[in-house]
């Protein structure tokens, strides 16, 4: 069964980046207990300063979470389509990801993480 998708704003009040990925290991730990298949972060895209800086050391932290096996996947938003193999095993996980209002929009201001 498809677990459900939960959606994290990390960029609301401009956290460090340090804080940022403090927010994101926390919510990929209580995803996987709560039964969440995905998570999307809304870390922004750098138009402020301070986003650009949030997504690259997001991007990075999640990619050495995959290495270690501690998630299944991540796609950066500008990938996130139908054409996307990723995106495509990632909607056996979630299902929701399907209606997802950025899906196709290429929106490189979030970063889905499947769980």
């Amino acid at each position: 069964m498809a677990g459900y998708l939960k959606e994290v704003n990390i960029k609301s009040d401009l956290p460090t980046a340090a804080e940022a990925i403090k927010r994101i290991t926390y919510n990929i730990r209580n995803g996987k207990a709560w039964g969440c298949g995905a998570i999307k972060i809304i870390h922004g895209y750098g138009s402020t300063g301070k986003g650009g800086r949030i997504r690259t050391e997001t991007r990075r932290y999640l990619a050495d979470q995959k290495r270690k096996g501690m998630i299944r996947d991540f796609i950066c938003g500008e990938n996130f389509s139908i054409f996307d193999e990723s995106t495509r095993i990632a909607f056996e996980f979630c299902d929701e990801l399907r209606r997802d209002s950025d899906l196709e929009r290429h929106n490189n201001g979030i970063t889905i993480v499947i769980l």
